[in-house]
């Protein structure tokens, strides 16, 4: 009969051979926080060997920052609670600053007496490195998208700037027509001159028109000074007119006076004022229609639409979404002090298949209402708003009926992977498949996604 010295001996050989081949760096630490076993991935991953490793205390190796002030084993060891997948950076060996994911948990003996903790981790360098580069490839000024329309916009956005003409941007609510108005103006030649906004939608035609022009003293009875309106305010620069769709035609032909005469007059005024001004208009309405019911003026019109940008909803332009998804997680990281790494795959799903009618807006709101409810390292579907998964509910697709899959199956199944980017999930569940039908389906009609 084998000693128990041989048997502890040989759980102790098969405990080391499981740990070196898993790919995740893990190491145990004892009550005084020295490290008491050290795998290869974390040799690999720290460039300290596990002879260098062991005996030291494990922020000696690591010096990671939250050692000295928030010790993720300390407070697992205290509370016996386990930390999952927070992230930290760590120093190397030679000296480089390493981003890592962690997870810490307390280590008992067989009488749960606290004997330790042990945390396992995984570096994010090379996530890291390729967020960075897929960040620098698809954000122009900062407007994020590998949409092919927008990249097109994207590739003429420049000469756009470099010229003084007037831009119409025209996309629906939410989907970032002020970040084009300024990356415009930041790559004109006016980028040193003001920027200004005005929502034409938000203000009263009387309370707009002081806005826009301004007014002299003893305009109005509450005129007690001269005031200097947006144009004025904007000289040299670049005026935004967001909404200008909701202008009353009043406003519209002092408007057109300006396009056309490069001046304007202030309420009160008797002589006009020169406008050395770029405009750039947005609306969420088609002009053109408005033209002809006579609810625009059709020459304020065609001064406005000298160039054109269109921009197409969130939802023509799905491939963005966790570009954008990620973009919401480092602002509100940095703003909230949070450490949130991303989404769940479900969540993902859930925004892959839902049609944002409030479009980029809507998705930065979700956002942030994720962010105040996860208390996580990963948005999970119960962080997310209850209207929005209940529409999601509401909204599920219907599977597509036997006989019109048989009729046309491989274009069916091509348009239909196209639907939803190539996720075989969500594929297989509108055809009412599985996914390894639908595999098996792929490949005998050769079709690659």
């Amino acid at each position: 009969m084998p000693s128990k010295h041989k048997i502890d001996s040989s759980h102790s050989m098969l405990l080391k051979t499981i740990l070196d081949s898993i790919t995740e760096g893990v190491f145990t630490v004892d009550k005084d926080f020295k490290i008491t076993s050290f795998n290869q991935a974390a040799e690999r991953i720290t460039g300290f060997s596990k002879d260098m490793a062991i005996g030291k205390k494990c922020s000696e190796i690591f010096h990671a920052n939250i050692c000295q002030t928030e010790c993720a084993l300390k407070k697992s060891m205290e509370t016996g609670e386990s930390i999952i997948d927070i992230v930290i950076k760590v120093v190397n060996r030679a000296g480089k600053a390493i981003p890592i994911s962690a997870r810490t948990s307390v280590l008992r003996d067989e009488k749960g007496q606290v004997i330790g903790g042990v945390e396992t981790f995984r570096d994010l360098s090379a996530i890291e490195a390729l967020r960075k580069e897929v960040s620098r490839r698809y954000t122009f000024e900062d407007i994020i998208s590998k949409n092919h329309h927008m990249q097109k916009i994207f590739d003429i956005l420049p000469y756009i700037a470099e010229s003084d003409s007037t831009v119409l941007i025209q996309g629906p609510s939410g989907s970032g027509k002020e970040l084009f108005a300024k990356a415009i103006h930041s790559l004109s030649l006016r980028q040193k001159k003001p920027l200004v906004v005005v929502n034409c939608g938000a203000l009263p035609e009387t309370l707009l028109e002081s806005e826009l022009f301004g007014y002299v003293k003893g305009a109005f009875t509450d005129a007690k000074k001269d005031k200097p309106g947006r144009f004025a305010l904007a000289e040299g620069g670049t005026i935004f007119l967001d909404e200008v769709g909701d202008i009353s035609p009043a406003i519209q032909a002092k408007l057109l006076r300006v396009l056309q005469e490069k001046e304007y007059e202030p309420l009160g005024s008797v002589s006009p004022r020169k406008a050395n001004v770029r405009i750039v208009a947005a609306t969420n309405k088609d002009l053109s229609q408005l033209v002809e019911e006579g609810k625009f003026r059709e020459d304020l019109f065609y001064r406005l639409n000298v160039v054109k940008v269109e921009l197409p909803p969130l939802s023509q332009r799905r491939e963005d979404i966790p570009l954008l998804v990620d973009h919401f997680i480092n602002r509100f990281n940095v703003k909230m002090g949070k450490k949130i790494i991303g989404v769940s795959q479900d969540v993902m799903d859930l925004f892959m298949r839902y049609d944002f009618p409030g479009n980029i807006r809507e998705l930065e709101n979700i956002m942030e209402h994720a962010f105040v409810l996860c208390r996580n390292a990963i948005i999970e579907r119960d962080c997310l708003p209850k209207e929005l998964l209940h529409k999601l509910e509401r909204e599920t697709p219907s599977p597509v009926p036997k006989s019109l899959l048989k009729e046309n199956e491989a274009q069916i199944i091509k348009k239909t992977l196209e639907k939803y980017f190539g996720h075989r999930g969500r594929t297989a569940a509108e055809l009412g498949i599985d996914k390894s039908t639908l595999w098996r389906k792929m490949k005998k009609y050769g079709i690659e996604y």
